[in-house]
């Protein structure tokens, strides 16, 4: 298997790369709390169908909470991945292989009551690679 290997805290997570190319195009929406739910949901039936857009802002109300959001571009040249853990029966518990079930090249990001803006963490990282290189890039003579 080729793929890429990540470890944190003794954990070793290996990353199936040929799903990534096989993996389709999937909106995605980070919202502000928990759900206790880990699998496919009906989003574009209940949840985009209902969502209102002004100018760059979108409006939508969840379980009673009014939420504002924003579409967010990933950094050019980087593509997110949704992972799936592969079960593999018999294998060590402390690692682990995923595969990409679906990529995206941005989300829609939503606050409770006030629209996303530049001081929210997940806003702050799409910067992070534009900064990152200016930190740790070669310098200019």
């Amino acid at each position: 298997m080729s793929g890429y290997r990540m470890s944190c805290n003794n954990t070793v997570t290996h990353l199936q790369v040929s799903s990534v190319g096989q993996a389709k195009q999937e909106p995605v929406h980070l919202l502000p709390c928990e759900i206790e739910h880990n699998g496919p949901a009906k989003v574009s039936e209940f949840f985009t169908s209902t969502t209102k857009d002004h100018k760059q802002e979108k409006t939508v109300s969840f379980r009673g909470r009014g939420l504002k959001g924003q579409e967010i571009a990933l950094p050019q040249g980087y593509t997110g991945l949704v992972l799936k853990e592969i079960n593999k029966p018999g294998s060590d518990q402390e690692d682990r292989t995923v595969r990409a079930s679906s990529v995206f090249d941005s989300l829609t990001y939503w606050n409770l009551e006030t629209p996303p803006n530049s001081d929210d963490p997940v806003v702050m990282a799409m910067d992070w690679p534009e900064l990152a290189d200016a930190i740790h890039g070669p310098v200019a003579d």
